[in-house]
């Protein structure tokens, strides 16, 4: 690998470059336009309309608007109020076309019940929500029912249109069409690379590279264009899948190198791989479930939330809490156990280095990202049906793009095979080859020759063949 050949300056070297490039892709998404478009809808209210219907028409929408939300404020005439009361709700939505008709969208009317919570200020309540749009316009009809059953009086009621910004979708399109064509560029390099060994001469590192790559191929979805051409909620679902798997594919990847650097030879299935898919595929399963289970109430009720099944939804979330933490618990076993066994083994000992620091930078980046995404409430129980709502610049979107694509080029690149690879996969990537031809003294590291790549190359190398020469 690579990683075997680099001096102490290449490593700054390449950890400057990842910054570099991630930081810029930051710096344009700060640049680019708000994610979220907002049109509000006034309406002033007097005691005798609270219980009269509200017709609400969209402004115009194209498919780069993406998805369509309708929220409500209540406005009180009294502030610093505390108030909590389940209201219903009654929505009829109505898609115009063309010709100027409205036939109904589901071909019902919704029933609802909602929780306004008032403390400064009233909380935001989502009316409507529509994953995909079928029409260039929408008349919804809104009735609420126990308002005028109030103690206090009601101000105003304040209606917000909300929708991607079409100039997002447009940077989202070029974005993700840069990332599949390098992803792209750098899986075949990555694999050119490897075209004269065989994968029983890959190490672990390798192997899981050229898995990974793939799969982040997919999650730069070179099918995100289909959701623009075609009005259906399956191009968004694909999108869900596509991210869920990659994202799962790269904690198996952790799992397995920081296990697998401790086991040489044959890795059984029974005893290496199944316990790892479990942990893994339960996670998985939990994120596609709330995923479908969300879009595909959505299709069939433009009102649906997780409070229609709030008691199913706690402990599908309960679920994914407790099996995530049993996925922490086991990961910080594998890293403290490799790093206590192999800290001293040359070569080894580098590699655990370079992949936990790396990776360390990744996740200590995506917390401070997700903190100032959502701040204190990524955990509350509105986090799915307000997840898509809380972007509030192109940054947070290219960030974990760029954050993911930008450590698994970089990965690539030290994986890659070296000029010596073929020298490196006999003897260097197994640890009990490693401690009977070096000795900690033969890895020159951190010394004043800061130029000097590691001598476990060419100076041990050159030094067999002197030996040979003089016998």
């Amino acid at each position: 690998m690579r990683l075997y050949t680099l001096s102490k300056r290449h490593f700054v070297l390449v950890f400057v470059v990842f910054f570099v490039c991630f930081g810029l892709t930051v710096f344009i998404g700060i640049a680019g336009p708000n994610v979220i478009e907002t049109s509000v809808a006034r309406t002033d209210l007097n005691n005798s309309l609270k219980l009269k219907p509200f017709n609400l028409s969209s402004p115009p929408l194209s498919t780069y608007n993406q998805q369509l939300w309708l929220t409500c404020v209540v406005e009180l005439d009294q502030h610093d109020v505390s108030l909590k009361k389940n209201v219903t709700i009654t929505v009829k939505v109505l898609g115009v076309v063309k010709d100027g008709s409205t036939p109904y969208v589901n071909n019902q009317v919704h029933n609802r019940t909602r929780l306004l919570s008032c403390a400064q200020k009233c909380s935001e309540i989502i009316v409507v929500h529509l994953g995909y749009l079928n029409y260039t316009q929408y008349n919804v009809f809104v009735t609420f029912e126990d308002l005028n059953k109030l103690t206090y009086t009601i101000q105003n009621i304040t209606f917000t249109w909300k929708t991607y910004n079409p100039t997002f979708s447009q940077v989202e399109i070029w974005f993700r069409f840069v990332f599949v064509v390098l992803t792209f560029m750098v899986t075949c390099l990555f694999a050119h690379s490897l075209r004269k060994f065989s994968m029983r001469d890959w190490g672990i590192e390798q192997k899981w590279m050229s898995i990974l790559l793939p799969l982040l191929l997919l999650y730069n979805d070179p099918f995100f264009p289909l959701s623009f051409l075609v009005n259906s909620w399956f191009p968004g679902m694909l999108d869900d899948i596509f991210q869920s798997l990659f994202l799962c594919s790269l904690l198996l990847f952790w799992l397995c190198v920081y296990h697998g650097i401790r086991v040489q030879g044959e890795r059984k299935c029974l005893t290496f791989y199944l316990p790892k898919f479990f942990v893994v595929g339960l996670l998985w399963l939990a994120s596609v479930t709330l995923g479908i289970w969300q879009t595909v109430n959505e299709v069939h009720d433009p009102t649906y939330q997780y409070r229609v099944d709030t008691g199913n939804f706690q402990g599908m979330k309960i679920f994914f809490l407790v099996v995530a933490n049993t996925y922490i618990l086991y990961l910080l076993f594998l890293i403290v156990r490799a790093c206590s066994e192999l800290r001293n083994m040359p070569y080894v000992d580098l590699r655990l280095k370079f992949l936990t620091a790396l990776t360390f930078v990744v996740l200590v980046i995506s917390i401070v990202i997700l903190y100032l995404r959502f701040g204190a409430q990524v955990l509350q129980d509105n986090f799915v049906a307000e997840l898509s709502t809380h972007y509030q610049n192109s940054a947070e979107f290219l960030s974990f793009y760029g954050l993911l694509n930008f450590y698994l080029y970089t990965l690539a690149f030290v994986y890659s095979p070296s000029k010596n690879a073929l020298y490196e996969s006999q003897l260097k990537d197994n640890p009990a080859f490693s401690m009977l031809n070096d000795s900690d003294d033969d890895v020159i590291y951190g010394s004043d020759y800061e130029e000097m790549p590691l001598q476990n190359g060419q100076a041990i190398r050159a030094k067999y063949k002197e030996e040979s020469d003089s016998d």
